[in-house]
Formats: structure tokens, sequence, C-alpha cells
């Protein structure tokens, strides 16, 4: 099974960056990654079974979301290689919200696990987290 895994501390207030990221119709923190996101069905941002296409190639459907723990997973149907549904099966994202440890700050993690295609997967998928978390620091501090 493939699995990644990327954090970064924000410096910024926990329930401003929650807020933020927990609406999974909007990714507008995100304005250097995501360039395209249509909202499939009619379903809100906050509830499970909303879809979403990024970009014109990631198709995405919310599966989990806790407001109290701030964590939520979702699952990538389909993408481009090397994670289209032909390449990877069981892929699932959770995004975590906490304090920084340090008391100052939130920590947000970015983690993904899938079967299949592992490394070309993770290779892939790694970038892609790294520079979603770099977009959503520089939005939100």
């Amino acid at each position: 099974m493939g699995k990644t895994l990327q954090s970064i501390t924000i410096n910024a207030p926990l329930d401003r960056v929650w807020d933020a990221v927990s609406d999974f119709s909007d990714m507008s923190w995100a304005p250097n990654v995501i360039t395209d996101l249509q909202v499939v069905g009619s379903a809100g941002g906050k509830e499970i079974g909303i879809g979403r296409v990024l970009n014109n190639a990631f198709h995405e459907t919310l599966i989990s979301l806790d407001d109290e723990q701030r964590t939520f997973s979702y699952t990538i149907d389909d993408g481009p290689p090397p994670i289209s549904k032909d390449d990877v099966t069981n892929y699932v994202g959770t995004v975590k919200v906490q304090p920084a440890s340090d008391g100052k700050g939130t920590l947000v993690e970015w983690s993904s696990k899938w079967e299949n295609n592992d490394e070309a997967a993770y290779d892939f998928c790694h970038g892609i987290y790294l520079a979603l978390l770099d977009d959503m620091k520089k939005s939100l501090e």
C-alpha cells in the first residue's frame, strides 16, 4: 500500500485555517495550484458526498468531515496517470488541522493512502501536496 504524509505550520488561528480548508467546494486558498474547481452534485461544501473536479483532471468525493476533530477525508475517483482509476485503487486523502505543538499557530497534516502503483503515485502526489500546503500558508498567514 502506498502512502504519503506532509505537514506545515501556519502562523494563523486554528479556526481560521479550518474554516478555509474544510469547505470542500472552495480551494481559493490555493490559487497557484488549483486554477479550476467544478462542484459535482448539489450537496453543500461540508456535506458528505459532494464531489469536485480540480483543474479538469482530479475527480474527488468528500467521504467524511468532523468539525469537532477538524479533519476530513476524500477519495480520488479518477485523475491523470499515475493516479488514474486504472493505476490506483482505494485512494483516500485526509486533512487534519490542529494546534501547533509550540502553542503558536496551526499544524496542518495532509496524508493519503492507496493501493497499486505505489512509487509513481507517491512521487506525483507528494509534490502536489507540498505545493498545496505552501499555497495554504501563503494565503492564510
